[in-house]
């Protein structure tokens, strides 16, 4: 079979980009590599990334990066500590990219605090490197060949290689081109496709409350999703921005994930974000805390006696109010400025209740247009977690987020697209070598 290339890469983001570049430094003179991109530029989904900041990595080392990938922290420990995060750092040194950390967070940006850079140093190492790239080349669907090799199918022609690497992304953001389009072709081939849904997304919230708190940040916040019979679903500790649609914020999208799979399986109702407004403090000190206060002389507020354990100022109004709402309902009981002492008991355990728990009740998110990543995607259990070759069908390679792999706010999608790219780069590379060597 006469091949257009050694290795073709469908999907010029942040994966392919890099795993091309890899491949192409590789391979050296004597290998062709051709990057297909169906739209009119590179890396449209850097561009847009953190506020076009480019979060494109994480402090964390490759372990506790891997393990914030919950179920699929086995999967991606190889290519992590493969690619650990300050390697990441150092390639983008040596591409004329310094970087800055944001710690608070693990957050990693370009000094330059601009994502184009980012997109135009992965850029220049591709062409540098001697990759192909072609724009407005729409992949309508990849064969296996039977002689071995692969059949990229395009409007108006096909290309063949030996490798394939297919990294097209998943549904977030598809203005910038990621719509999904891999998807059918996986399904194609009998492959599993965990369904996709939005992820790393805002949460819709129908609560008046809610809405009438848009524009307040709580800073020091654990976000816990609960389903309909009260199971902790996922939970994060990260701020969390009430919004007039419901909650949004990295604490609120980093466990968006189950509301959008319930939501996608009609099964969202009865669900609730649970906030934590004061995680640095157990309920048990906090009961005492408040009945201390009940007790003291000068009769402090709520308000007054929180103020010590939320980093030394009150509780802002608007929020005591809706903890207060949540605590005594239509009972009556008080409000934030009453002093304890005319609080009682059971009123002060509800009002922790409230405090370590306020219930925000949540019906879906907002959708592609507004999520970071998709969750869902080629199932993990298809693909060889060493090399991201898929076990049916020699010659195929799966990476980034096309895959079931997805991880929360802060620079850990960006590093385990790398990650996986770096992995199929060089896996694809030696399957090449070793089948040239052969008798």
């Amino acid at each position: 079979m006469k091949l257009d290339a050694e290795i073709i890469v469908v999907g010029a983001g942040a994966a392919g980009l890099w795993a091309a570049a890899r491949a192409a430094e590789l391979l050296g003179k004597g290998g062709r590599v051709v990057l297909l991109e169906k739209t009119a530029r590179a890396g449209a989904k850097i561009l847009a990334s953190g506020g076009t900041r480019c979060n494109l990595t994480t402090t964390l080392g490759p372990n506790e990066a891997a393990a914030l990938f919950r179920e699929a922290e086995r999967f991606v420990q190889p290519a992590m500590r493969g690619l650990p995060p300050l390697a990441v750092r150092e390639k983008f040194r040596e591409m004329g990219v310094e970087t800055i950390e944001e710690p608070a967070l693990e957050k990693v940006f370009p000094k330059s605090q601009r994502a184009v850079d980012v997109r135009d140093a992965l850029l220049r190492r591709a062409v540098v490197a001697g990759v192909e790239i072609r724009y407005r080349a729409e992949v309508l669907g990849v064969e296996a060949q039977a002689e071995g090799g692969w059949r990229v199918v395009l409007e108006g022609g096909a290309l063949r290689c030996a490798k394939l690497l297919v990294c097209a992304g998943g549904q977030s953001y598809p203005g910038a081109g990621t719509t999904g389009d891999g998807y059918g072709w996986l399904r194609a081939l009998g492959l599993k496709v965990v369904a996709p849904v939005p992820a790393l997304v805002p949460l819709k919230s129908s609560a008046a409350w809610v809405h009438a708190l848009s524009g307040l940040t709580v800073t020091h916040c654990e976000a816990r999703v609960l389903d309909a019979d009260g199971r902790i679903l996922r939970r994060r500790r990260r701020p969390v921005l009430f919004t007039h649609q419901g909650l949004s914020g990295p604490g609120a999208m980093d466990v968006s994930e189950p509301v959008a799979r319930a939501h996608f399986l009609g099964k969202v109702q009865g669900y609730q974000v649970a906030l934590d407004l004061l995680p640095d403090i157990s309920e048990e000190v906090l009961r005492e805390q408040l009945a201390a206060g009940a007790r003291a002389a000068g009769g402090p507020t709520l308000s007054r006696v929180l103020a010590t354990v939320w980093d030394g100022e009150e509780l802002p109004g608007r929020l005591m109010d809706a903890v207060f709402a949540q605590a005594v309902g239509e009972k009556g009981g008080g409000e934030k400025g009453t002093p304890l002492s005319q609080i009682d008991r059971s009123t002060r355990n509800r009002l922790v209740d409230a405090l370590k728990g306020l219930r925000v009740p949540v019906h879906g998110t907002l959708g592609w247009e507004k999520a970071e990543v998709t969750a869902g995607g080629l199932a993990l259990s298809e693909v060889d977690r060493k090399t991201m070759a898929v076990r049916k069908y020699p010659g195929l390679y799966v990476f980034g987020e096309l895959l079931d792999l997805s991880g929360p706010i802060g620079g850990l999608n960006f590093q385990a697209a790398f990650a996986t790219a770096e992995l199929a780069a060089k896996a694809a590379v030696k399957a090449l070598h070793f089948s040239s060597t052969k008798p």
